[in-house]
């Protein structure tokens, strides 16, 4: 969220006239309800279907700008779990294990 601030300010700005830095006491609450109510149409909702995007035409078709983003949203997906390396090797079990259930081999 902190990455994304500026987006969620001018989403904010843009949907529903309101200035967060301005705002004194907006209850958390409404916050988050009023950032998960943000239109496809806002920066943060632009910035999110770019980062979202799995098929392969679309993603061919992006812009340099769009391709930046979407490469760097996956770069640092991918250096979080090298960043734990705990969790990923737990998941991996995880996955043996249910593979090895699938397939007749666990216990």
């Amino acid at each position: 969220m902190h990455e994304d601030w500026h987006l969620i300010e001018s989403s904010m700005a843009k949907q529903y006239g309101i200035r967060i830095r301005q705002e004194k006491h907006m209850p958390w609450s409404e916050f988050v309800s009023l950032v998960s109510g943000l239109m496809a149409d806002t920066p943060l909702g632009q910035i999110v279907a770019i980062r979202a995007e799995k098929d392969p035409k679309a993603i061919k078709s992006f812009t340099v700008d769009q391709r930046r983003i979407y490469n760097d949203w996956r770069s640092k997906s991918a250096k979080k779990h090298l960043e734990n390396p705990e969790k990923l090797d737990q998941q991996m079990d995880e996955i043996s294990k249910m593979l090895a259930l699938m397939f007749g081999k666990g216990g």
